[in-house]
């Protein structure tokens, strides 16, 4: 018998090229050579290109949809679920689940990288005295007589003050000195010489504030002179790959050992870019802004520090330290004046972190009489209740049904996001973001129709669709839904959702009035922080018992108390003091290991009747 002769296979082709047609107002178009089998999310996000996503590419939210115009890339066992029949004949995949075998060329949405967000919010008169301090100085110049060293010199012309020089400083004094004829102006942050300038700058000094949100960031340059905000900006987090919410990017970490770094990376990205607009935007120089001040969630903060925040996400949910070490802008990528001082806030608890305590400093809570309930409503919601004779607070965990992030039609609040429902006499009336054709609801959106189809009796007090209460109801799969507009619905699913969300933050604060022993109906006033919290109808919040019954000018939209608490702290040395005292004055209750927690959560589930 003759020998058979084994023909080898072609070899698999090693790299592929992806080129990606952005669909947005620039039409950009970018091309990557990655490993064959590699993602398109994974390429996109790793070569700049922004694909939607909220659960970090695990397949999980069907948003980072996208379409093959050019190659084939096969169906996933989720393709079918996310897209019709003609779409998928289209090309359309889920991103994160399309494996680049062969060279493709792919259309992407454009991403809303301008979500609606508060820029402002609840705050108080505080009295300006802030750390940066500049002093005009005419110095002698030396003689042979006179041979004190340039350094004495300065320091001798402020003897008020007692301080701390850095050597970097020292390295080019006596040029500034001589090339400005010894007329300076010697730039102090707290007790640290952080500089000294040629001539008389003694009216241009500035800070940023910024509130580095899970979601949203935003950025305020404040001019330290008159106290005032000269531009202020937002965007959505460069994070925003790697999921929508702090689990999400924590498990990132743990899944890769890359994660960390990239994640970090991309905080300073985002952190820059608004630094950049906002003082485009004002003309101001970056190198005249002498001192940053940073608050967002433990996580957040952690992440762009670079510190591990594997701990924060399994029990016993430790924190790095609730007070963290010096740090400076350049730790968070910032470029601003080299040796500017970054501000940070301390934390109460892995999940009552920097942003709540800046809450707690804007809103003025512990220096109150009155008993006041503030919630930062959120994939993890924050809730503090107390006056100036104690507080408590507790981190809830809601879910993301207010980021719209599981969410059947959910987006985020962008232009065609659905953020008010009204049911008149059977007739639904939108407010869609933009004023165009509805396209998805956000999370607004969502609290406002769900209180609505309760009050018109479409949903009874379970959270249940009552069959044949509105002719807008209808089935999608074995699924009831509630059709708001073409395309655009609200599913069993969704309700249940919204069920859970709401009654974790019910259960926060019902257990937190126990504890404080007071009755809901003696608290004087509800502060709704963040985002969400500034668009949600007080009327739709109580109806769904989202927040006590109270007489609604009672329920106020707090907006960004993180942000103005970033601000303040910038603003006034006292007040940062303030803020660190928060420590001694709010206690902090985890709810994870109350025993009550489940009996008033299945309670606080129904609908108000």
């Amino acid at each position: 018998m003759s020998a058979v002769e084994d023909i080898p296979e072609p070899p698999a082709q090693d790299r592929v090229r992806l080129r990606f047609l952005q669909t947005a107002e620039d039409h950009a178009v970018k091309e990557a050579r990655v490993l064959a089998g590699t993602t398109i999310f994974d390429a996109a996000s790793w070569n700049g290109v922004a694909i939607d996503s909220t659960c970090g590419g695990h397949g999980t939210c069907k948003k980072c949809k996208v379409r093959v115009v050019s190659g084939n890339a096969g169906l996933s066992s989720v393709d079918p679920r996310a897209f019709s029949v003609e779409e998928l004949k289209a090309g359309w995949r889920l991103a994160c689940r399309a494996a680049a075998q062969e060279d493709l060329t792919v259309e992407v949405p454009p991403l809303q990288t301008r979500p609606k967000a508060a820029l402002a919010g609840v705050g108080r008169h505080v009295i300006l005295r802030p750390a940066v301090q500049k002093r005009y100085l005419e110095l002698e110049e030396p003689t042979l007589e006179d041979q004190a060293s340039d350094l004495e010199r300065v320091l001798a012309a402020m003897d008020d003050l007692e301080l701390r020089v850095p050597l970097d400083v020292v390295r080019g004094l006596g040029g500034v000195l001589r090339e400005a004829d010894w007329k300076v102006t010697a730039v102090v942050v707290d007790d640290v010489l952080t500089g000294v300038e040629p001539g008389d700058t003694s009216g241009s000094r500035h800070a940023l504030a910024f509130d580095l949100g899970t979601t949203t960031v935003v950025a305020t340059l404040l001019d330290l002179e008159t106290g005032q905000p000269l531009a202020v900006r937002s965007v959505l987090n460069a994070q925003q790959p790697f999921g929508a919410d702090v689990i999400t990017r924590i498990s990132a970490t743990m899944l890769d050992a890359s994660a960390l770094a990239a994640l970090r990376e991309r905080a300073h990205e985002t952190l820059r870019l608004l630094a950049d607009e906002v003082c485009g935007e004002a003309a101001v120089e970056p190198d005249t802004v002498y001192e940053v001040v940073v608050t967002g969630n433990v996580t957040m903060i952690q992440l762009a520090l670079g510190i591990d925040p594997q701990p924060l996400s399994m029990a016993p949910f430790t924190i790095a330290a609730r007070t963290l070490p010096e740090a400076r802008a350049a730790d968070f990528g910032l470029r601003v004046h080299e040796r500017a001082p970054a501000v940070l806030f301390p934390a109460l608890g892995a999940y009552v972190g920097p942003d709540i305590v800046a809450g707690i400093l804007a809103t003025g809570l512990t220096l109150d009489r009155r008993v006041r309930l503030f919630v930062d409503v959120g994939t993890n919601s924050e809730i503090v209740l107390g006056s100036s004779a104690g507080a408590l607070a507790t981190a809830a965990p809601a879910g993301p049904a207010f980021e719209a992030a599981q969410i059947r039609c959910g987006m985020r609040a962008a232009d065609g996001a659905i953020e008010g429902v009204k049911i008149r006499d059977g007739e639904v009336e939108l407010t869609v973001i933009g004023d165009v054709a509805p396209e998805g609801i956000c999370g607004s959106g969502l609290v406002d129709a769900v209180a609505e189809l309760v009050a018109a009796g479409i949903l009874d007090h379970s959270g249940r669709f009552v069959a044949e209460s509105s002719e807008r109801l209808g089935k999608i799969g074995e699924e009831t839904v509630f059709h708001l507009a073409d395309g655009v619905f609200l599913s069993q699913r969704d309700v249940r959702e919204l069920q859970f969300a709401k009654a974790s933050i019910a259960t926060g604060w019902t257990i937190l009035c126990r504890d404080l022993a007071i009755e809901p109906g003696e608290i004087s006033q509800v502060l709704l922080g963040g985002s969400f919290g500034s668009y949600l109808t007080p009327a739709s919040a109580v109806r769904i018992g989202l927040v006590p019954k109270l007489p609604l000018p009672r329920i106020v939209a707090a907006g960004n108390v993180a942000g103005e608490g970033a601000k303040i702290a910038a603003l006034s040395v006292t007040e940062r003091a303030a803020a660190h005292a928060v420590l001694d004055e709010v206690e902090y209750v985890e709810l994870s290991g109350r025993t009550d927690f489940n009996d008033l959560f299945v309670d606080q589930l129904a609908f108000p009747g």
